[in-house]
């Protein structure tokens, strides 16, 4: 029998299947919850457990992990007679890894507490090739004993892992990183259409800037993406405009100016409402293509 604590995974998505994955394959027993069966068939054929319920994935389990798309979800799983904090039992470990809300992520913790359910927030950063290859960037907020008893199985999933502060720290880091992200793809993009029709050799382009100071992770990550025109998604559009809104609001709230991030946002919003929200977020490199007049 193992001596590492028993994980319920609720939510195996394009991150969660990975990253559950990672779990097994580090010598955690894994018990898993979705409403898609196919992805529950993928989990027990990578060594898991397939849940008939979210209350029977999460009843014996010490550590329960959550990764689903947004506030709504993590609400919807969390309370409620079937939710986890009904069914989970007192003294177990809530590590939420979806990206929401900060404020969403504070309500949870103090609803868990009353249940003797510790939480952490800890979004992660990296992408389904992040989640696939276990080098995530893991922002994580709550207590620090809480963090440390955790540090293990963050260890089997990603490569930097920080306790950013109290709980949601977490999320108001991880929304910072989905500015910057969202940016540094619409300057690659507008520099992809601009190297084009300059006429100038994309592939030879790229790998110059790669590596000089306009280098990046997601010129990195990306660069087969706008080489190809390759959206499979990796991250899709409709989250990174949930992604936008949760910063813009909470900047707006603490008085913070994002004026780049803001055009940015609703280049985000104008991408979705053309329907190609289901791509890839470097997508973006459509939007500019059609400001630019070409037919995508």
């Amino acid at each position: 029998m193992s001596s590492l604590p028993k994980v319920a995974w609720i939510g195996l998505g394009i991150m969660g299947s990975p990253m559950s994955e990672n779990l097994i394959k580090a010598g955690y027993e894994v018990t898993g919850y979705t409403l898609e069966r196919q992805k529950l068939e993928r989990l027990a054929a990578a060594g898991g457990t397939a849940a008939a319920s979210l209350a029977e994935a999460v009843r014996d389990a010490d550590v329960v992990i959550t990764m689903v798309p947004a506030s709504p979800h993590v609400e919807a799983i969390a309370y409620g007679p079937d939710g986890i904090l009904e069914n989970a039992r007192s003294g177990a470990l809530l590590i939420d890894m979806s990206s929401i809300t900060p404020q969403t992520s504070m309500d949870l913790a103090a609803a868990a507490k009353a249940k003797g359910i510790r939480v952490l927030d800890a979004p992660v950063s990296g992408g389904e090739a992040g989640a696939v290859e276990a080098v995530l960037s893991i922002m994580v907020g709550g207590d620090r004993a809480d963090f440390d008893a955790a540090r293990p199985v963050f260890e089997a999933l990603g490569r930097t892992i920080v306790l950013c502060g109290p709980h949601g720290s977490g999320q108001t880091v991880k929304a910072a990183n989905q500015l910057i992200v969202a940016v540094n793809i619409q300057a690659c993009a507008e520099a992809v259409v601009f190297l084009e029709k300059s006429g100038v050799d994309l592939g030879a382009a790229l790998d110059v800037l790669g590596g000089g100071l306009a280098g990046s992770t997601v010129l990195a990550r990306k660069r087969d993406n706008f080489l190809h025109r390759d959206f499979t998604p990796g991250f899709r559009i409709d989250l990174h405009h949930k992604d936008l809104g949760i910063v813009t609001d909470a900047a707006r709230t603490v008085g913070a100016a994002l004026p780049v991030g803001a055009v940015v946002a609703q280049l985000v919003g104008s991408l979705r409402a053309q329907g190609d929200g289901g791509l890839d977020h470097s997508a973006l490199l459509r939007s500019v293509e059609r400001l630019s007049g070409d037919q995508v």
